[in-house]
């Protein structure tokens, strides 16, 4: 005898198998059970999956289409002549003709090449050129124009030299200041040379620095002097 427990635990187990069995499907892990076999006449065929373009329009047209063949029963046209008497016409051309000039010509060596003497380069055919030996238009042009910017410059500097009345320093005065120029800062860089070698206190060290300043705007001085020949002073 099966007491209800088993009973009902038979139950559920019919019940689970029942639902197991009904999510199952023949083909849900190894695949369906008929498969479709390829017809092997359908086989992968070499370059099958390569793009094709597609054929331009020029190579196309590019095409040329050859004469057809002829046919057996086509003959050429036979029994043209021509009543030119070529003899006679080459004869009468020649001597009627005017004969060539034999060009200029230059050969390097004994049996050299030989070269045409017009493209040589050793004629001198710029010689019969008709500007030869005349300036050239670009080049007065620009003469013109500098002579003429010169001159509007020595007038601007004739008409600032008068109104501010500036008058040019001889070369006399300009020598005489040169020397006293030189004369003053010799007489400053022997006081340079005459201070104590230690400089110890505040006096000292500005007394130095002062003769240094002197010598240096002294030097600038000369340099300036020596540098320019024409010197303009302003009349005050």
């Amino acid at each position: 005898l099966m007491g209800p427990c088993e009973g009902i635990c038979i139950d559920i187990e019919n019940v689970c198998k029942n639902t197991i069995q009904q999510s199952k499907a023949p083909w849900k892990t190894i695949g369906p059970p008929k498969v479709q076999v390829p017809n092997p006449k359908d086989f992968l065929q070499k370059h099958s999956k390569e793009p094709k373009l597609p054929q331009s329009m020029s190579t196309q047209r590019c095409k040329k289409v050859k004469p057809g063949v002829p046919k057996l029963s086509d003959h050429p046209l036979m029994g043209i002549q021509s009543s030119k008497n070529f003899i006679s016409t080459n004869a009468a051309n020649v001597i009627m003709g005017v004969p060539k000039k034999p060009l200029p010509a230059c050969v390097d060596r004994r049996q050299g090449d030989k070269y045409v003497l017009e493209t040589s380069g050793l004629v001198p055919k710029y010689l019969k050129k008709k500007d030869y030996g005349i300036t050239p238009k670009y080049v007065t042009r620009r003469n013109e124009e500098v002579k003429r910017a010169q001159e509007e410059y020595d007038a601007y500097v004739k008409e600032t030299l008068r109104q501010k009345a500036m008058k040019r320093l001889s070369d006399e005065d300009r020598d005489s200041l040169l020397e006293g120029l030189k004369k003053n800062w010799e007489d400053v860089h022997h006081q340079f040379q005459s201070l104590s070698v230690e400089i110890d206190t505040l006096p000292k060290k500005l007394h130095k620095e002062r003769l240094e300043a002197e010598m240096k705007q002294l030097e600038h001085d000369i340099q300036t002097i020596e540098k320019h020949r024409i010197i303009y002073i302003a009349n005050k």
